[in-house]
């Protein structure tokens, strides 16, 4: 489906009007798990998946979302602006509102949206929403932010207005994104560097689990505590740790004796990760993606050992293809307890992978397999009939 047509058509039948087309892709974090609140480093990328907006301009205040994929809508004015139990406009209303708060002025608009991001496989669907949004608001009304500022105003978006505390990764991710490059993140300093992937040879795969992730979001916040209990223990004898960033494996182990045994292992389990994440990019720039490969298997490891996230299900599709040569490494991704693992799978054998795959699947858990093939695609950006202009 040509989707920058389609959502422009629905949006033009809807509201008679040309508007301004944007891309907002999806993402997956190659490695680099659970760093982020720990200030640490992440390496994601953007994917060829996308929410493609429409949006022009109106003269009052009043906003007009069409949700095309679920043919649903939802009004609001500049001036009342709240949450909805209707869910999704929230990500968007969310985004006007940062957008007032720091003292841009803008009018209402129309905008209909629409595109081929899974919901729900953990590649970011808000982020896309807000990002995009932000992005087209950006454009037509002169609002003169940078890349970053975009960043900052998607996440605080969904900090404050959704609720959700999430980290800054995923809308980075969205913005910064480049095709056929992953991007290694400093979640302290929110500066990065590209790494290229070759996409010419391998596919992204996420198999889906079908598991809710329903301790996911008290696991998390609980383990976020854990680092933060480490970290003061290690900032007593070595005051120069602010973060687990700054610890290393030695400091570690002197204050291992000082912490609860779970904490020691949370702590293992992040400073082993950012060292993970340093030599990734390392393999990435020689193109080495079976040594790449290597360490996203040493990472679901430590998460099921360490960090204590994974679920039977995560495990048995990691360990179903830890040992396929198609498959250069496999991992679960994201908060945990459900939800996809992600694989670097070569092309060739791509099919042959997620069939047999499948069928074990099957056979065990007596669930059928939803599996997402996806390449590394580009950031967010404005669509032309011509070509795609990036900010």
């Amino acid at each position: 489906m040509n989707y920058p047509d389609s959502v422009e058509n629905e949006f033009r039948r809807l509201y008679g009007d040309q508007p301004l087309i944007v891309r907002s892709p999806g993402r997956v974090n190659l490695i680099g798990e659970h760093t982020d609140y720990n200030l640490g480093f992440v390496l994601p990328a953007a994917i060829d998946k996308a929410i493609y907006f429409a949006v022009a301009p109106r003269k009052d205040h009043l906003c007009r979302l069409h949700a095309i994929d679920v043919d649903d809508d939802f009004e609001f004015s500049l001036e009342a602006l709240g949450r909805t139990p209707k869910g999704w406009p929230n990500y968007l209303m969310g985004v006007v509102d940062q957008v007032q708060k720091q003292g841009h002025t803008i009018l209402g608009f129309n905008c209909a949206f629409g595109g081929d991001i899974p919901i729900g496989a953990g590649v970011s669907s808000s982020a896309a929403l807000e990002a995009g949004l932000a992005f087209a608001l950006n454009r037509i009304f002169a609002l003169g932010m940078d890349r970053l500022s975009l960043v900052k105003l998607a996440q605080k978006a969904e900090n404050d207005f959704v609720g959700v505390r999430c980290g800054i990764m995923d809308q980075y991710a969205n913005v910064f994104g480049l095709k056929n490059n992953v991007l290694r993140i400093d979640c302290r300093s929110l500066e990065h560097v590209y790494c290229p992937f070759d996409s010419k040879g391998v596919s992204i795969v996420l198999f889906d689990t079908r598991v809710s992730r329903s301790l996911a979001s008290s696991a998390y916040n609980r383990r976020r505590e854990e680092c933060a209990e480490g970290v003061t223990v290690i900032h007593r004898r070595y005051p120069e740790v602010a973060s687990l960033r700054d610890a290393t494996a030695a400091m570690l182990a002197a204050c291992a004796p000082s912490m609860t045994e779970t904490v020691s292992r949370r702590c293992k389990y992040v400073v082993e990760e950012n060292q993970r994440v340093l030599s990734a990019s390392g393999f990435l720039q020689n193109g080495d993606l079976r040594a790449f490969g290597s360490l996203l298997k040493q990472t679901h490891d430590g998460l099921r050992d360490y960090y204590e996230v994974s679920c039977r299900e995560l495990d048995f599709l990691v360990d179903a293809v830890r040992d396929d040569p198609h498959v250069h490494g496999a991992r679960l991704m994201g908060a945990g307890f459900g939800g996809c693992t992600i694989n670097v799978v070569l092309k060739n054998g791509v099919e042959e992978v997620c069939n047999k795959t499948a069928e074990k699947y099957k056979e065990e858990f007596g669930i059928d397999l939803q599996a997402y093939v996806m390449s590394i695609g580009s950031g967010t950006s404005e669509v032309d009939v011509r070509e795609t202009v990036a900010l």
